[in-house]
């Protein structure tokens, strides 16, 4: 495999109006899932990916399996608890940056946080190039948080690892939460991290070189600066490279849920094809624009030839692109047909 993704995942109902929870009177069924997002962009762009989580013996856990393996996703290694169940969740259709945004998360003693080094296919969850892992696993349980710290020691044959930070402060009951996400990113080969997020979990206000200098360990450290863009730093044979920003595209933005995901796909897919540092970034927010302008937490990223030729653009040419809804399925994106 290219790339082994373990986490839990959820049948998401998303509202067909928009409103309070309250008031929303249907949803529609998607699915949605920090890891299992990761490895369907992954595969949607033809990288080989493999889901290993746990779901319960129940029609959401079918609908969830099903429809990660529709994206070509390998869920050979997805195991089934008859006595807990999969894990859903309610959102509003309002930005999650705004005040009016709700999730209801049904998540409590799900079969996923039952997830232990004893009931997980170790050898399946090693078995690809690249293993990405987020910090929401390790709150889950603490049986989930032994998992990871077992997947992310320093052994013989370990697969370049791969960590998003994804600080959720309301899944940590104890303030050890955000020590336990430094200390796991610290055993990382590849770190994604919000500026926001940093400064939220570990108080730290200095901007990217300020986080690099808390989290020296990881060979490559991904900030994300929002609409601003992300800056990589990279260590290569043991020697520091200066950072490299790359700016993020306009968007026409329909919802943010899953950006990040989609954003670590993009660059991971990047970083399998052994793309340079400024292409890896590129790819995160041409895969991020493509989340950003779909309404569900899962996009289907743009094709590799498409995605190829936009990041090989010119800075100028880079700044003027506008990508709107629909531009994953076009032949060129309007916007940059109507570039001078």
């Amino acid at each position: 495999m290219d790339v082994v993704a373990l986490g839990e995942s959820m049948v998401a109902f998303l509202p067909s109006r928009p409103g309070r929870l309250a008031d929303v009177p249907s949803f529609d069924r998607a699915i949605g899932g920090a890891e299992s997002n990761v490895a369907c962009a992954l595969a949607a762009a033809g990288h080989t990916a493999r889901w290993v989580g746990r779901v319960g013996a129940d029609g959401f856990g079918d609908h969830l399996v099903e429809r990660i393996a529709g994206y070509g996703v390998d869920v050979t290694s997805v195991s089934r608890d008859p006595a807990r169940p999969t894990g859903v969740y309610f959102r509003t259709a309002g930005d999650r940056g705004t005040g009016a945004h709700e999730v209801a998360y049904y998540r409590a003693g799900s079969a996923a946080s039952a997830m232990s080094v004893t009931n997980v296919d170790l050898p399946a969850v090693r078995a690809g190039r690249v293993l990405h892992l987020s910090g929401i696993t390790a709150a889950l349980s603490p049986e989930c948080g032994a998992l990871m710290r077992t997947l992310t020691e320093a052994r013989p044959g370990r697969p370049l690892l791969s960590f998003d930070v994804n600080h959720r402060p309301a899944l940590w009951p104890t303030p050890e939460g955000p020590l336990t996400l430094l200390h796991l990113a610290r055993r990382a080969d590849i770190v994604f991290v919000g500026e926001d997020e940093a400064e939220e979990a570990w108080g730290i206000t200095g901007g990217p070189e300020a986080i690099r200098a808390a989290l020296p360990e990881p060979g490559v450290l991904v900030v994300k600066q929002g609409e601003k863009g992300a800056t990589a730093f990279e260590r290569c044979r043991r020697t520091a490279t200066p950072p490299t920003f790359e700016p993020a595209l306009h968007v026409d933005v329909v919802a943010t849920t899953g950006a990040g995901d989609a954003f670590a796909a993009g660059f991971l897919s990047g970083t399998l094809r052994g793309l340079p540092l400024r292409a890896r970034l590129r790819l995160g927010h041409l895969f991020a624009a493509a989340g950003l302008t779909t309404p569900g937490d899962l996009a289907a990223p743009p094709a590799r030839d498409h995605a190829d030729r936009l990041t090989a653009l010119d800075d100028t040419a880079w700044g003027r692109l506008r990508l709107a809804p629909g531009w994953t399925q076009a032949e060129r994106a309007t916007q940059e047909a109507n570039t001078p």
